[in-house]
């Protein structure tokens, strides 16, 4: 198993973001393929497949294809989730910066499959870069007749179009992701069973369909060479390949595209192995996704069903490694942090809940612990976790249940000692808070 470039197989030829040293390597070979097909035929292409979102749910990708409306009676529109704020992921940047044209040509592919004559590319703020290798890409297609006005004489229209974000980790939630698109606060709705899906009513209550890059470039790679090839890789119920983004004590930090099914410790070695120190702890899918121990990770595969298995997920492919000089409580609370900044506010539970935490870790870490505070993190979780009005209430717990689960021992060395378990030599001299009233020498 282990390296298998699909999406990333031409990513350091010279020009590949230019059109022509693109179609030179197959470049839109799957788009002139989709023309001549029928849209049903494309989606049972994904299906057959086993191509799943590349997000970080794994929900079946044709599911939402398929659950487009099949007409052009009323606007339909696809969306591409580029904003990426995932602490630990960076794939995406790459991809557009490197191969933006797998992009474009995955969208022009989904369009034709869900009878849509508009796209969105929503990118976060940060990435002017790859916005503007995007750009160049999009306009290339268009002067080619990959987009616009009858693409290859198919009789299909699709405009592509580019929405930058303000780099709000909440805009990376399909419904703020919407909201912020059409000009709104960038916060989440209501979802099924409360609300209808996108694909019935999404952005300006038209059907939409919204999947991550990843996703429309490994939709491209099929259609273009079939999917059987693509449901030979990988596990059974995890097919293809995905790209990693490994960073944390490692020698060779990047990314990394594995076939499905590949030993977390195998892609560790591809990446050079641990630096300075020996391996005490990897998160394999993002900050927002439990953390697991060493000998934990002797056991896991880079697939959906193996992470969940040994109590973790692979989520958005963020892999971060840490040596054993990490401290896993200032780890948290650096998390922590992370969360209660991002937080929206529209929730009670998000918004009071997160910045608890933060301040119960700050307390602990400034040498203020008390006996019964690993207790509370625990429970403030529990009133968050499947609570909130979205996800990012599950982001900001989930890592913390996870560490007090696997690494209870060095909370309660803070708590008891004042210092950390590790050894001065990984404590910060001193932290600065976001806010001063956030402070825990109070209460």
């Amino acid at each position: 198993m282990a390296i298998r470039n699909l999406i990333f197989e031409f990513r350091d030829v010279p020009g590949i973001s230019n059109l022509d040293v693109w179609e030179k390597h197959g470049g839109y070979d799957g788009l002139k393929k989709a023309v001549a097909m029928e849209r049903q035929t494309i989606v049972d292409e994904v299906k057959a497949a086993g191509l799943r979102g590349r997000g970080g749910a794994g929900f079946p990708t044709w599911i939402k294809w398929n659950g487009l409306p099949k007409n052009y009676d009323a606007p339909h529109y696809i969306l591409c989730n580029a904003d990426e704020g995932e602490p630990g992921t960076f794939k995406d940047r790459e991809t557009l910066l490197k191969v933006p044209h797998a992009l474009v040509e995955g969208m022009a592919i989904a369009s034709l499959a869900t009878y849509s004559r508009v796209g969105f590319i929503y990118i976060r703020g940060e990435y002017a870069e790859p916005a503007w290798q995007v750009r160049k890409a999009i306009d290339q297609a268009y002067a080619k007749g990959y987009l616009g006005k009858n693409i290859l004489g198919s009789g299909h229209d699709f405009d592509l179009y580019i929405h930058m974000g303000a780099g709000s980790y909440e805009c990376g939630e399909e419904s703020a992701l919407m909201s912020s698109l059409m000009g709104e606060r960038g916060n989440p709705r209501l979802k099924f069973p409360h609300a209808p899906l996108p694909t019935v009513a999404g952005i300006w209550q038209a059907p939409t369909l919204i999947n991550n890059v990843e996703s429309y470039c490994a939709a491209r790679w099929i259609i273009a060479h079939g999917s059987a090839e693509y449901a030979a890789l990988g596990t059974e119920r995890s097919k293809g390949t995905k790209i990693m983004s490994v960073s944390g004590h490692v020698a060779k930090p990047g990314n990394y595209e594995v076939e499905m099914g590949t030993p977390l410790m195998e892609l560790l070695q591809a990446a050079g192995g641990v630096t300075n120190g020996r391996l005490k702890a990897v998160i394999p899918g993002g900050s927002s996704v439990q953390i697991m121990t060493a000998e934990q990770c002797e056991k896991i595969n880079l697939d959906y069903e193996s992470c969940s298995a040994n109590g973790t997920l692979l989520g958005s492919g963020g892999m971060m490694a840490f040596n054993d000089l990490t401290d896993i409580v200032l780890l948290m609370r650096r998390t922590s942090e992370f969360y209660m900044h991002e937080s929206c506010g529209k929730c009670t539970p998000c918004r009071e809940g997160t910045r608890w935490l933060y301040k119960i870790l700050d307390r602990i870490c400034s040498g203020g612990g008390r006996q019964g505070d690993v207790e509370l993190l625990l429970d403030v979780c529990s009133q968050i976790d499947g609570r909130s009005y979205c996800g990012l209430g599950d982001a900001a717990c989930w890592p913390i249940a996870g560490a007090i689960k696997a690494f209870r021992h060095e909370f309660d060395y803070w708590i008891e000692h004042k210092r950390s378990p590790v050894g001065a030599q990984c404590v910060p001299p001193a932290f600065e808070t976001i806010n001063p009233a956030l402070s825990l020498t109070a209460s």
